[in-house]
């Protein structure tokens, strides 16, 4: 049996529900959100409309960078702004609406995760004998997002404009539960970094779909490759994914017993834990 979300930073907040590519005019197009089956239809004047299948009631609506948003409470802040999406100098393009059978919440700690770079995307973001996560630094912002910054991971293949190994700098930002950001170096302009939003959709508990939304520099390759590259990368994380046991994230810290490369993954169950989140999760006291 499906289970309400009575998480109310969930309810009251904003979550991708639809790729804007795939709503043809006037065609329903059917979803779920925390378990609410919704009807989302596009009209000729490309207004969204979003209705809860079970009551008929409609729910709060937006579209921003190219995806349909949902709310099925009372907005109690905007969507998040991507401050990149205003660079004329970079490609705006989504990497594809990828469903995926775990918690919405594992899904976004395997993002944070760079222990499995050479594991699971050998020859692309990681390979043996550079097994080692360096020390890095995780902080809580004033906006309460956690931070983690000076993460730094050898990578054969780091972008699609990479053309030998090199050791790239990230910045990983939780900016909501189902949110996640990552910042890396750019193989051609050191000074400034690709990035690669993660809107994580919980259909429910158990199941989740990864809308990515990519900002890279335009400099040295097209928005195709951009794309490409993202899915070649997601579908080596799948499988991975779906065979986690358990596939709710446990919020004890004693069900898991972290290593030192585990150090946000340890921040983000906490700062799940201090906000009441705990759809998609194995409580504290289960």
């Amino acid at each position: 049996m499906v289970q309400p979300c009575n998480d109310r930073i969930l309810l009251n907040d904003w979550h991708v529900v639809a790729d804007c590519s795939m709503l043809v005019p006037d065609v329903p197009f059917s979803t779920r959100l925390m378990g609410v089956d919704l009807t989302i239809t596009r009209n000729g004047c490309e207004r969204v409309r979003i209705v809860r299948t079970d009551t008929g009631d409609e729910v709060c609506a937006e579209k921003r960078y190219g995806f349909t948003w949902a709310c099925l409470g009372k907005p109690e802040r905007d969507p998040h702004y991507v401050r990149e999406s205003d660079e004329s100098d970079r490609h705006l393009v989504s990497g594809g609406s990828i469903a995926v059978k775990v918690s919405g919440l594992r899904l976004v700690e395997n993002f944070l995760d760079m222990g499995h770079f050479p594991f699971v995307h050998t020859g692309w973001l990681g390979e043996e004998p550079h097994t080692e996560v360096l020390p890095y630094n995780v902080s809580v912002t004033e906006e309460d997002e956690i931070l983690a910054t000076e993460c730094r991971f050898y990578q054969p293949i780091a972008s699609p404009t990479a053309t030998e190994g090199m050791l790239v700098d990230y910045t990983y930002k939780v900016i909501r539960p189902y949110t996640v950001a990552l910042y890396k170096s750019n193989p051609v302009d050191p000074a400034r970094k690709d990035v690669i939003v993660l809107f994580v959709q919980p259909v429910d508990e158990d199941n989740c779909v990864a809308h990515s939304y990519l900002c890279y520099l335009k400099d040295g390759m097209d928005a195709a490759t951009v794309r490409s590259f993202m899915q070649l990368i997601f579908a080596q994380d799948k499988p991975i994914l779906e065979n986690q046991v358990p596939g709710r994230l446990p919020l004890n810290p004693r069900a898991e017993t972290p290593i030192r490369a585990d150090v946000v993954s340890v921040h983000y169950r906490r700062w799940l834990r201090e906000r009441g989140v705990t759809y998609g999760a194995i409580p504290l006291h289960a």
